[in-house]
């Protein structure tokens, strides 16, 4: 499998008035093209502040985040915002949905940042409802929407660019449990169907025995790496 992200001696500290605070101690990772690869682990070993990382979201204190080969933190921060709007897509435990536009609205503000053209853009996050099954509410705000529909509508935005990865931060974690099964099934069968990669941080051991991989964090680094 080829490798897409590449992650090497990656180091992330916080400095709050106490002191230096170490959350990534020395990550080493390698995603290959069209792989599912969930991580777990407890609360406060550093999966989300790893996933940020990864998305370039946040810079880490040490090590390097290659995509295709190309050290992206050498890019000043106008050209890795313009990089991470092309390339990486999120869907977050909450959605983020902005409340006062349309799901069609919300799905099509990514392609609004990079100056897509209008007309091709609301077709694209038509097919996206479509496919994700909630086009008939694509004239409906978030907070007319339940709680599966809204991230189903996240998962459209996260697509509406044709990402070459897409990192989920407990994706399912704020919905029950045959929602949350349901919306995972989904991701799995974008998986199949259009080859998209996924990264899946979830305290959900049995969704993520579903994956392709899984790896445990415990204290800023992985426990495994098979």
């Amino acid at each position: 499998m080829k490798s897409l992200v590449e992650a090497a001696n990656i180091q992330k500290s916080f400095y709050p008035p106490a002191g230096e605070l170490k959350i990534l101690k020395g990550v080493d990772l390698s995603i290959g093209e069209g792989e599912v690869l969930a991580i777990v682990g407890a609360s406060g070993v550093g999966k989300s502040t790893f996933l940020h990382v990864l998305g370039t979201l946040d810079r880490p204190t040490s090590g390097n985040v290659f995509y295709g080969g190309k050290d992206v933190f050498t890019m000043d921060n106008t050209s890795l915002a313009s990089f991470r709007n092309r390339t990486i897509g999120f869907v977050f435990q909450f959605h983020h949905l902005l409340p006062e536009f349309t799901a069609l609205e919300n799905v099509m503000i990514p392609g609004m940042i990079s100056s897509a053209d209008k007309a091709e853009l609301a077709s694209r996050a038509e097919e996206l409802l479509n496919e994700l099954g909630v086009l008939e509410r694509k004239d409906h705000r978030p907070g007319e929407l339940s709680g599966g529909e809204q991230q189903r509508v996240a998962v459209a935005r996260a697509l509406i660019l044709n990402p070459k990865v897409v990192l989920a931060d407990e994706p399912t974690g704020n919905l029950d449990t045959a929602t949350g099964e349901d919306l995972f099934t989904l991701l799995l069968r974008l998986n199949k169907d259009k080859g998209i990669t996924f990264v899946l941080v979830t305290h959900n051991e049995s969704l993520a025995k579903r994956c392709h991989r899984v790896l445990k964090m415990v204290d800023g680094r992985f426990e495994n790496n098979s």
